[in-house]
């Protein structure tokens, strides 16, 4: 079953709203078996909807929009599409009750735009929204083309999606006698290396993991690896996804870290908690992003026990004990001078681990030996200090976060060779 997904809105092309309404919708659609074969977004105008619907439907059978089904003078879908399909728009009596149901409930009178909700394409079968105003609608054209429109508003979509529409195509298939077919994917995750390394390693046994696919998702945390499953029988897909999970887990070595959501920073917590040991933090250019990542992590002060914000000299010097000589000899952004922090971080808490950070965010501070993005992490267990030096890509937010990350793997492989 393949269906294609429109998003209806001005605010989403301008950027001021993000769609997470497509990224819900994929991942829904797929689990149930449905192949999305592509997504438009469109602006909140009578002929871009009725076009993008049109051009859809000549492409598959399936036809799903969000958006436009509000009471305002942008709420437009509906129109458009009964428009497109020849189909009158009736008032619906039920529909009209639960509006002025719903509002009495609110304790206020219902609008006169509201109304206009109420009306339905003939035809249409509605799907009710207990959780908004705007109904959920399916529309057959009579020559087995279906147009799925619902409501914009995340919570609504998504309540919608689950208990009407994704019974609905499930019951459609089956009746069709077809097997349960499912897309599913799964993800590995790296940190450590760029894209063109991580695929060197994989490209041996790339040509192996297919039927599924493989795709190379790069971020700011490393690089992902998403394998997917598509149409296969349910228990053939995890079987192979599985399997292919593993090949790359064992070409990939100490570089991969976890599976689908897994948070570096919890694996780091997870081994410092299984040797009874803590761990503290010094940052300088990340100015409390790496606490920030540890102390998000549930249970985390069992083993986090706090940090050092020392983004001046002087705090570097009288908190972690950094020589002010070293300082005015290396430079803040230095291997010695991440290694002091590290040890005085160590010291300063009394704990087993440490991590520093120091660097040049930017977007200014940068010189020709030291641009932009170098940065120097730390990590200390024990009597032992390993230190690394990167040079980041990106805005200041990015630097930072790479940096944060950068410095949570370096401890972990610390540990895994101790």
């Amino acid at each position: 079953m393949k269906l294609e997904v429109i998003t209806v809105g001005t605010e989403l092309l301008l950027g001021h709203t993000l769609d997470t309404n497509a990224v819900d919708l994929g991942r829904a659609l797929a689990a149930a078996g449905v192949e999305v074969t592509r997504r438009t977004t469109v602006a909140d105008r009578p002929a871009a909807v009725r076009d993008a619907v049109r051009d859809a439907l000549a492409r598959v059978a399936f036809v799903l929009t969000t958006g436009g089904l509000g009471p305002t003078s942008d709420d437009l879908t509906k129109t458009a599409v009964a428009e497109l399909l020849g189909k009158r728009l009736l008032l619906d009596e039920a529909v009209l009750r639960r509006l002025e149901q719903r509002f009495r409930h609110l304790g206020r009178p219902m609008p006169a735009a509201n109304r206009g909700q109420a009306e339905v394409p003939e035809g249409a079968v509605v799907l009710p929204n207990p959780r908004g105003t705007a109904p959920g609608l399916w529309l057959d054209d009579g020559n087995g083309r279906v147009v799925i429109m619902l409501p914009g508003v995340p919570a609504e979509m998504r309540g919608l999606l689950l208990e009407e529409v994704l019974p609905r195509l499930v019951a459609r298939r089956a009746a069709a006698g077809e097997a349960p077919r499912v897309v599913l994917s799964r993800t590995v995750r790296t940190t450590g290396s760029p894209e063109s390394a991580i695929a060197e390693r994989v490209a041996p046994v790339e040509s192996g993991l297919e039927p599924l696919t493989l795709a190379y998702l790069p971020g700011p945390a490393g690089v992902d690896l998403r394998l997917t499953a598509w149409g296969l029988d349910p228990e053939d897909a995890e079987r192979r996804l599985a399997a292919a999970g593993e090949r790359l887990r064992e070409v990939l070595g100490t570089r991969c870290y976890g599976d689908e959501e897994t948070d570096l920073a919890a694996v780091l917590l997870h081994q410092l908690r299984a040797r009874g040991e803590r761990l503290a933090v010094a940052e300088s250019c990340t100015g409390g992003v790496l606490g920030s990542r540890l102390t998000a992590i549930p249970g985390a002060s069992d083993t986090f026990v706090g940090g050092v914000i020392a983004y001046d000299d002087a705090v570097k010097t009288a908190l972690l004990d950094v020589p002010a000589a070293m300082l005015a000899q290396q430079g803040a952004v230095s291997e010695a001078v991440v290694q002091a922090m590290a040890a005085g971080a160590q010291r300063r808490f009394g704990v087993a681990a440490a991590l520093a950070v120091t660097g040049i965010a930017g977007p200014s501070g940068g010189t020709p030996e030291k641009p932009v993005g170098t940065v120097w992490v730390a990590a200390r267990h024990g009597d032992r200090t390993r230190a690394l030096q990167r040079i980041f890509p990106g805005a200041r937010d990015e630097i930072r976060a790479r940096s944060a990350q950068a410095a949570l793997d370096l401890l972990r492989l610390a540990l895994l060779e101790s």
